[in-house]
């Protein structure tokens, strides 16, 4: 598989970040790349970050490997968590791409295989 720009990282300085190239943000790591679990077609994307007026996750995505959009969810400062579920397709194999986007701090990136 051709390396992405998610894979990369550092392709992208100030652009895209991951748990291996957080960049300036290598303390932020912790609250900002999405944790992704799996539990059958079942996929949840969860960023373990405070939810306040001034700094919150704005939106989580997930994506193919083929860059279709699974599902996405928008999330707002007085939302007590960023968490989102979504249903992978039928017989699906491959890549994922799930990312979460801080107000503050960027946009953060996790591959998963499945």
């Amino acid at each position: 598989m051709t390396k992405t720009s998610a894979e990369a990282g550092s392709d992208f300085p100030g652009i895209i970040y991951t748990e291996k190239k957080p960049g300036k943000w290598k303390e932020k790591v912790g609250g900002h790349a999405p944790k992704v679990s799996v539990e059958g077609k079942k996929i949840t994307i969860a960023t373990k970050h405070p939810m306040t007026e001034k700094h919150y996750i704005v939106r989580h995505t997930l994506v193919d490997e083929h860059g279709k959009v699974i599902g996405e969810k928008t999330f707002y400062p007085t939302d007590k968590e960023a968490v989102s579920t979504y249903e992978l397709p039928d017989g699906f194999k491959g890549g994922l791409y799930a990312t979460s986007f801080c107000n503050l701090h960027d946009l953060w990136v996790t591959k998963i295989d499945v």
